[in-house]
């Protein structure tokens, strides 16, 4: 091609500009046109008008072939404010912006995936600690009956039951893993319906009860609303949102008085649901990142206060299937709330 390069296009235009000279000259000498100011003038015009027509047509040309490739190389043949990459008067400012544009997003994109994989380490470090803990346990307590212990009456039926423990922290394990995978699924459907919040409520107390009086934990309902709060959502799943969330504060709650107070307000068009701990509370710099798998905030919050160490991300995947918003706010030595909303009916 003619302008494939940029000294083939320099090539050409001299030669242009030469030949159109030359005829310029040629013309005026055939026709003998005395030499004066507008002779010189006429000749300048002509000579300028050539070399800007041509230079301005063959850079373009060159400019808009070389565009194409880039344009076809990012996948954007058309930028977003419709101008057309043709049009000469903007093409460079136009490839720039498409250029840029697609820069910041494959960054993005970059960024994105660099967080994934190191999510993707954390989360499977994660899950083979948990397993490996009640595996290994398992695996001391056959050995033990199967040297001897078997009969020995003292320590059988004890080993039998620690293990028939951790093969259960497995399975309780497996099925919030399976949970959450379900829960991130894109074909998750809830069972939206209209329900008693304020019965799920105590039903979910009375449910507690045992573990709370374990603990010597005491749990109420404060709401200054009727017994009768509607609400529309997913029962069985806000069940168990308000049943981690009301575990997880007996499990951290103070060791001499703990209370757990359930709150309910009007808020907006929704309500919002308040369950408020007075535990040992969660350090500011580990709030934001208390709804990650297996994340502890501290030694505190250690595998023997048992759980999975599942039940927020869980709680944080139940509530944002419901398009609505969970928050967390806490003061160490003084408790933790975390609040959510749900859709009056």
């Amino acid at each position: 091609m003619l302008f494939n390069s940029p000294r083939n296009i320099a090539v050409i235009n001299a030669s242009i500009i030469t030949v159109v000279s030359l005829i310029a000259i040629i013309v005026i000498s055939v026709l003998e046109i005395p030499y004066s100011l507008i002779t010189w003038l006429s000749f300048l015009i002509v000579v300028f008008l050539t070399a800007l027509i041509t230079i301005n047509g063959s850079i373009n040309k060159f400019i808009n072939e070389k565009i194409r490739v880039i344009y076809k190389t990012i996948g954007k043949l058309q930028p977003r404010n419709d101008k057309k990459p043709n049009d000469n008067s903007d093409v460079l400012d136009i490839v720039n912006q498409v250029v840029l544009r697609w820069s910041e997003e494959k960054k993005k994109e970059i960024e994105e995936l660099k967080q994934m994989a190191t999510y993707r380490r954390e989360f499977l470090g994660n899950v083979s600690h948990e397993l490996k803990t009640p595996v290994f346990n398992i695996q001391g307590y056959v050995h033990t009956l199967l040297e001897g212990g078997l009969k020995d009456d003292s320590i059988n039926i004890k080993f039998l039951k620690k293990s028939v423990k951790s093969v259960n922290r497995m399975i309780a394990l497996v099925e919030d893993l399976e949970e959450i995978t379900k829960l991130e699924s894109a074909n998750l459907k809830l069972n939206m319906e209209v329900f008693n919040l304020y019965e799920l409520t105590k039903e979910v107390i009375d449910f507690m009860e045992r573990k709370a009086i374990e603990h010597n934990t005491t749990i109420a309902i404060n709401t200054s609303l009727s017994k009768i709060i509607k609400v529309k959502a997913d029962k069985k799943r806000i069940r168990q949102v308000l049943i981690n969330l009301i575990d997880n504060a007996i499990k951290y709650g103070n060791l001499e008085d703990a209370r757990i107070k359930i709150s309910i307000y009007n808020f907006h068009d929704n309500y919002l649901i308040e369950v408020q701990d007075n535990g040992i509370g969660i350090p500011e710099e580990n709030i934001i990142r208390v709804f990650e798998r297996f994340y502890r905030t501290e030694q505190s919050r250690s595998r023997d206060k048992g759980g999975t160490g599942l039940g927020l991300a869980i709680v944080k995947h139940i509530i944002e299937a419901h398009r609505q918003t969970i928050s967390v706010r806490s003061n160490l030595g003084e408790g933790t709330t975390f609040s959510f909303t749900l859709d009056m009916a």
